[in-house]
C-alpha cells in the first residue's frame, strides 16, 4: 500500500487536472475567438500587461493563503479558503472536497501559524507563466518540520486569487529533493 502523502498527492493531482477543465469558462473562449480576429495592436491595448507583485505583496499573498489553509486546517472548515479563491477553485472544489484533500495533512496536525512571522524561502522569483498564472514556490524554514509550498493565482479583477495550492511538511533533516507536494 503507498503510503497516505503519496495516495494525497496522487488525488491532489487529478483535482489539479480538473481545475484545468475549468480555468476557461466558455465566455473567455468566445472573446479570445473573437481576439483573435483583431489586430496584433488591438488584442495589446485590449488586453492589460499583469505585473509580478511587489517583494511585499508575494509575502502578503503567501501569508494571507497558508493562514486561511491554517484556520481551514484547525477548524475543519474549509469554505473561506473556497470562497477566497479564484471562481474556477471554487467551481472545481467544494468545501467537502477541500476537506478530503486536506485531510492528511490535517491528521498531522501542523501548526502553520508560524508563517506569520517568519519569512519564506523563495528559491526562485515568482513568475507568470503563458496563462497568465502567477506561481509562487518555496519553504518556511522550521525545526523539526520545514513547510515546502507551491501556489499559483489567476487574476480576478485587480486582485491575485488562488488557483493551486501544495503544501507539504517535510522534516527538516530531510533532503528537499526528494520532498513531494502534499497538496494541490
Amino acid at each position: 500500500m503507498a503510503p497516505p502523502q503519496r495516495h494525497l498527492r496522487a488525488l491532489l493531482l487529478g483535482a489539479l487536472a480538473g481545475l484545468a477543465a475549468f480555468a476557461a469558462p466558455d465566455q473567455a473562449l468566445a472573446q479570445a475567438k473573437t481576439e483573435r480576429s483583431q489586430s496584433d495592436a488591438s488584442k495589446k491595448a485590449a488586453t492589460p500587461e499583469l505585473v509580478l507583485p511587489s517583494a511585499e505583496s508575494t509575502v502578503v499573498l503567501i501569508r494571507s493563503t497558508l493562514l486561511s489553509l491554517n484556520d481551514a486546517l484547525r477548524t475543519g472548515n474549509y469554505t473561506v479558503l473556497r470562497d477566497l479563491a479564484a471562481p474556477s477553485f471554487r467551481e472545481a472544489n467544494t468545501a467537502g472536497r477541500l476537506h478530503q484533500i486536506f485531510a492528511n495533512l490535517s491528521a498531522q496536525r501542523i501548526d502553520l501559524a508560524a508563517v506569520a512571522i517568519l519569512p519564506p524561502k523563495l528559491p526562485q522569483p515568482p513568475s507568470i507563466d503563458q496563462d497568465k498564472r502567477l506561481h509562487i514556490a518555496g519553504h518556511f524554514p522550521g525545526e523539526p518540520v520545514q513547510l515546502n509550498f507551491e501556489l499559483t493565482f489567476e487574476a480576478v479583477g485587480n486582485q491575485w486569487r488562488l488557483f493551486g495550492i501544495s503544501v507539504n511538511p517535510v522534516s527538516a533533516a530531510a533532503d528537499p529533493k526528494k520532498a513531494s507536494p502534499a497538496a494541490k
